[in-house]
């Protein structure tokens, strides 16, 4: 954490300000953002608790990739779509997909079009 500082010493110090630190066991990290997802491989994730606040800090090879939106939509949303707005199949997976799954997004964009 501070350079030159001895590991012991941090940890002690860290201990008194209530500060506690631990290593997870990850395998990938992975991010979702709106249009894409940022994939860490290989990380060395940390968990800091400082006085009830989590914290995660991550270290590793980061790759972006598109987010697959279709994946996010089931046919339960197209049902619920279609149900709360009187679209057809069609309507409702087109404002899914627009609306990146995100259902109340979805029903919004269909009823401001018929409103």
């Amino acid at each position: 954490m501070f350079p030159g500082m001895n590991p012991r010493m941090m940890k002690q110090a860290m201990k008194r300000m209530g500060i506690q630190q631990s290593e997870l066991d990850a395998t990938e990290v992975i991010i979702k953002l709106r249009d894409k997802e940022l994939v860490i491989t290989s990380p060395q994730v940390s968990k800091v608790n400082m006085m009830g606040q989590e914290t995660f800090q991550i270290v590793g090879e980061v790759h972006e990739r598109e987010r697959q939106s279709s994946m996010d939509i089931t046919p339960d949303d197209i049902k619920t779509v279609m149900e709360q707005t009187g679209a057809s199949e069609a309507q409702a997976k087109t404002a899914l997909k627009n609306a990146h799954g995100n259902l109340a997004e979805a029903i919004l964009s269909i009823q401001e079009k018929d409103g």
